[in-house]
């Protein structure tokens, strides 16, 4: 049941999904590639029990599936930038952890902490909470004005 109604309502909506990808993607070529990732991604889910159920399926993973491609376009592969296009640092390490102590007396002892498990330790968020029995929301937020007092920071350094 799922399978024809998606298969029906692609067939109703290929012209105006063909138009959709074209917008955003400007390549006929590409409009069609995203065409065939949306079938192919949407046609072994059977479970659409209503036909706007499976238009607004259509229409959001194809969306999505034009997204993805812009982003893809836009990113270079770090082996194709040559060393000349990268700004050199002429810092030195005992500079960088000058620059790193500096930024870090600015912080509370638990944004310190939670920075250095991030940073150094390399521990994502879920670990972070659960050794420090604090929830991810938490970790997350303190993070974020981690981030914003170090930008701060950098930026009076700056000036």
């Amino acid at each position: 049941m799922g399978l024809d109604l998606m298969t029906s309502s692609f067939m109703g909506l290929r012209d105006k999904l063909h138009r959709i990808a074209m917008r955003y993607l400007q390549n006929d070529e590409d409009a069609q590639d995203a065409l065939q990732d949306t079938w192919l991604k949407l046609s072994d889910k059977g479970d659409m029990e209503t036909s706007q159920e499976a238009r607004n399926k259509l229409v959001a993973v194809l969306r999505n599936n034009c997204i993805d491609q812009l982003r893809k376009k836009r990113t270079v592969p770090i082996d194709s930038i040559g060393s000349s296009d990268v700004p050199q640092c002429s810092m030195d390490i005992e500079d960088i952890e000058r620059l790193e102590h500096l930024l870090q007396q600015q912080l509370t002892p638990l944004q310190r902490q939670i920075l250095n498990l991030v940073t150094h330790d390399g521990c994502d968020y879920e670990q972070i909470a659960k050794r420090l029995s604090m929830s991810v929301e938490a970790v997350r937020m303190n993070m974020s004005r981690t981030r914003k007092k170090i930008r701060e920071t950098l930026k009076k350094l700056d000036q």
